[in-house]
């Protein structure tokens, strides 16, 4: 199976490649158009600045070859606040794939941010998630949220209810790190694999 991961100037990408490994499939980290369009599967993971990225996708014009696959993709933490319409940080209009916003926890009761570290996933629905997931511990490390929404397959709360997966058409997508979440991560993994 040919599995691109998206190189983009984004950290934690090796990672990805290291998980992909893992499962025993061979991934290949590319930021060729033509590659990233004949794989079967595509991951679009990422550490880092909304803005700054969305740049960098627009000058190698990956934010069209983005929009226009067909294949499943999958989408970590920043890939997936990028999947979306428009981020706060730094008011970035994203790839606009998922018709949601990414906005800024705004903690109320000394709650930390980032949320940093292990949380539950509940209220899954289908794709990434076997009903034997529900209510799992994952990991994240993030400052900026989706809100739910028609969209959402997947909450989690830390200042308050929040999307932690996303599903639109051929889109999927984790605010959490499958790649660093143990076993139950690399079961989604293997569920993206195999869609």
């Amino acid at each position: 199976m040919k599995v691109a991961i998206i190189d983009y100037n984004a950290g934690n990408v090796r990672s990805v490649q290291f998980a992909m490994q893992r499962l025993g499939i061979e991934a290949h980290l590319t930021g060729d158009a033509a590659e990233i369009q004949a794989a079967e599967k595509v991951i679009f993971p990422g550490v880092g600045e909304a803005n700054t990225t969305m740049a960098y996708l627009r000058e190698r014009g990956l934010d069209e070859v983005i929009r226009n696959l067909k294949q499943p993709v999958l989408g970590i933490c920043l890939g997936m606040q990028l999947l979306c319409r428009h981020s706060e940080e730094n008011d970035t209009d994203c790839l606009g794939i998922i018709p949601q916003e990414v906005v800024r926890f705004r903690p109320k009761q000394g709650e930390k941010i980032p949320h940093m570290g292990w949380n539950s996933i509940r209220n899954l629905g289908d794709g990434l998630f076997s009903p034997g997931l529900e209510g799992e511990y994952v990991y994240f490390v993030h400052s900026y949220y989706v809100e739910q929404g028609p969209y959402t397959t997947a909450t989690t709360e830390h200042v308050l209810p929040f999307s932690s997966a996303l599903q639109k058409d051929n889109f999927y997508a984790t605010q959490f790190h499958p790649e660093k979440s143990g076993k139950v991560g690399e079961a989604i993994l293997k569920h993206f694999i195999q869609l």
